[in-house]
């Protein structure tokens, strides 16, 4: 036995040895002995290191050249949590599968794990929301959230994992509407056992399906459980203060908000009253000049026939009139003939165009009008029966993002009466249909409207990657920063190039451009929302001071309408938003010769090239000048950004030796 005083001389360094062991251990061999410091309370796994790479012999993992493949460690009696950042970092691994354990808790950011195949968790006590971090892994094919404690909704962007065959999430706590999976590769599916509510969507995948994989969900309804769905009100239609407390308030990537004023399109008489007044007073001309016709022609007859009679010969007998008299008698009658034709001619067809329009008019009330050539791909009554969730309340009115049961996601915008300027429902019909017909790339197009007794749906398409506020604002903390200036450059072309489109193929002007009505399409492209609609806008209504930072000077508190020049206000200090990361309100009120400084001290010389930026900073002070007269109109603004690309192509070919 060693002396007391000499073990005391050998504590430290053994500490140092235990130290540089750990030190030296493999990251994933650190990540399953992590895991097991929290999930192991029982000491169920017998994991001992003796030499570097024993981590591959241990019970349940499997390596390949040296990094962990799979963990299997089902039924092996684990207690505790899935701590986080423990098997996350197991960047390699294929298989995770902790099923029938006793692990409690939620699950863990998984987001990490972009290689994982099968994902098994089912049998334990994990509780908790479904685990958002799944959604990233679209190499998954298994997913097993099965017999656990997880609660709210069943997530829609589910149908973004397209290799799943094998999808199990019975027994849990999930409430709300089934999404409208469209998987179609699965082979296996069970939502049974859930508090699940409403339709079952009869997507092609989940008509694949018989009951017992909807089993247990009693307010379930629809033809795969056989069971009759009630009528219920639409939620587009429910009054605000309903919507207040059971809606989820989204991001501000598809909020709607409208103020300004611009030019609504009207039809030449916009009030049915004197409408009406015109035709019968054309149906009243038309009528008595039938009666005069038939008036004019009884007389000519009469005459004619006057003058038969008093044409005799020499002896006084009757001789038959002259030839010119009888082609005087024919061609009279002839004429009066088609004079009547055409006067029956000229009612017909004047009835025939005021049935025809009666006939738009009662198609339109009451039902989806689909615009600029769109195909009927819903119903009505499809839009009514479906899930609706709150993205957002506006000047004008309330957005949600809507899946119907035929899986297809939109945006409908409810436009509220009491917060519009009054107009008529011939004025709102030829508006819409003006502004329904624009198709630009860089436009989120209007699908479809609707109108009837007072209500209003303007039906979008839904872009599913947010807006540019939230990429500019979002997710990212107060001391990042700014985008990079050629992301700048091309989300500024794409706006200039949708918003110079709406001036040139029409008298209309967005009138509410801002970076929350920018929103990014599939392939993360910016599209302009909400054009042309800011006319509707209740101009008494208190505006948001965020979005009076967007508006023109001259349109400020103050009935004058927006246009084109203020529409290049708003696309300037939008571009002072990309360039600087900073929300319009935030922007000091500087000359122009000092923006330029500005922008440069708030991107913290991000490495931009400084010719590049700051002719992108010019456009932005040019275009946000106080005097409307001195702004350039839109297509001289997207002729300044085109060639400020082509300069940047032009150095770049020259700093690869191309002349």
């Amino acid at each position: 036995m060693l002396p007391f005083f000499l073990s005391l001389l050998l504590l430290p360094l053994a500490a140092t040895l235990a130290y540089e062991t750990t030190y030296l251990l493999p990251p994933d061999a650190v990540s399953l002995l992590s895991f097991k410091s929290k999930a192991d309370s029982d000491n169920k796994l017998f994991y001992n290191l003796n030499e570097r790479f024993d981590y591959c012999q241990w019970r349940g993992v499997k390596c390949a050249q040296g990094r962990v493949v799979r963990f299997v460690v089902q039924g092996f009696g684990l207690r505790g949590t899935f701590a986080p950042s423990t098997l996350s970092r197991l960047d390699q691994l294929r298989v995770l599968s902790l099923q029938n354990n006793s692990l409690s808790g939620p699950i863990p950011d998984l987001s990490p794990l972009l290689n994982l195949k099968s994902l098994f968790l089912g049998r334990n006590s994990f509780s908790g929301s479904f685990p958002p971090s799944v959604l990233v892994l679209h190499r998954l094919m298994v997913l097993d959230l099965s017999y656990n404690n997880l609660t709210g909704s069943i997530p829609v962007e589910l149908s973004v994992l397209d290799r799943l065959n094998s999808l199990r999430l019975e027994r849990n706590m999930f409430n709300g509407t089934l999404p409208p999976l469209n998987l179609s590769f699965l082979v296996f599916f069970n939502v049974s056992g859930n508090n699940l509510t409403g339709p079952i969507p009869l997507t092609p995948t989940l008509s694949k399906f018989d009951t017992s994989s909807f089993s247990l969900n009693p307010d379930l309804c629809g033809e795969l459980v056989n069971k009759a769905c009630s009528r219920v009100r639409s939620p587009f239609f429910d009054s605000p203060s309903s919507t207040d407390d059971n809606s989820s308030t989204a991001p501000l990537s598809q909020s709607v908000q409208a103020e300004g004023e611009g030019m609504l399109l009207s039809p030449p008489s916009p009030r049915k009253h004197k409408r009406t007044t015109a035709i019968f007073g054309f149906a009243v001309g038309v009528s008595l000049l039938i009666v005069s016709l038939v008036c004019i022609s009884f007389i000519l007859v009469k005459k004619q026939r006057k003058r038969n009679q008093t044409y005799y010969s020499e002896d006084k007998q009757p001789v038959a009139p002259p030839e010119s008299m009888n082609s005087i008698h024919t061609n009279s009658t002839t004429q009066i003939q088609d004079i009547r034709e055409y006067s029956e001619a000229v009612v017909n067809a004047k009835s025939k165009e005021i049935e025809i329009q009666q006939a738009r008019r009662a198609g339109k009330s009451g039902s989806l009008v689909f615009c600029g050539g769109e195909i009927q791909m819903y119903t009505l009554e499809q839009l009514m029966r479906a899930s609706a969730e709150l993205l957002g309340r506006g000047t004008v009115g309330t957005t949600y993002k809507a899946v119907l049961d035929n899986q297809l996601i939109l945006t409908v915008k409810r436009i509220d009466a009491s917060k519009t300027a009054i107009t008529s429902t011939d004025s709102f019909d030829w508006h819409m249909e003006a502004v329904g017909g624009l198709r630009h790339p860089n436009l989120v197009p209007i699908m479809a409207y609707f109108q009837a007794k007072g209500e209003r749906l303007v039906i979008y398409d839904y872009q599913p990657n947010g807006s540019l506020f939230n990429l500019i604002h979002g997710s990212r903390s107060t001391r990042a920063k700014p985008l990079h200036w050629t992301s700048c450059l091309k989300i500024a072309e794409d706006v200039a190039q949708g918003l110079a489109y709406i001036h040139q193929a029409s008298k209309l002007v967005h009138g509410n451009l801002k970076s929350s009505n920018v929103l990014l399409g599939a392939d993360f492209e910016a599209r302009i929302t909400d054009y042309c609609l800011a006319v509707l806008a209740d101009t008494s209504a208190v505006e948001d001071p965020d979005s009076v930072a967007c508006k023109a000077p001259e349109t400020r508190k103050s009935s004058r309408r927006a246009t084109s020049k203020s529409d290049v206000y708003a696309y300037g200090i939008l571009l002072l938003e990309l360039l600087s990361g900073k929300h319009p309100s935030q922007h000091p009120y500087m000359a122009p010769t000092d923006i330029l400084d500005w922008v440069r001290t708030v991107r913290e010389d991000d490495g931009a090239d400084e010719n590049q930026l700051g002719m992108l900073t010019e456009v932005a002070s040019v275009c946000s000048l106080t005097s409307p007269e001195q702004r350039p109109a839109m297509w001289q603004v997207l002729k300044m950004i085109h060639e400020i690309k082509e300069s940047v192509l032009v150095e770049g070919n020259s700093a690869l030796g191309y002349s």
